[in-house]
């Protein structure tokens, strides 16, 4: 059910928003990549979150473009 309520907050973005949200969880996941590599990390699940809401905002921002190019 959380999933798909971010996947609505996502939808309703704009492009500079999806750029941010974007720019956001990359800076996130460097920082859980590096904790796990040093041995820091304690919710290793999130790991695997982040990496598919990263995948939800490139799809999301691939179909506005797709949309506006038509």
């Amino acid at each position: 059910m959380k999933t798909k309520q971010r996947y609505g907050d996502i939808k309703v973005m704009t492009d500079d928003q999806l750029s941010d949200e974007l720019l956001k969880l990359k800076k996130e996941q460097f920082n859980l990549r590096f904790q796990r590599a040093t041995g820091q990390l304690e919710n290793t699940s999130r790991v695997r979150v982040v990496r598919r809401e990263i995948a939800r905002v490139k799809t999301v921002a691939s179909q506005k473009r797709r949309t506006a190019a038509k």
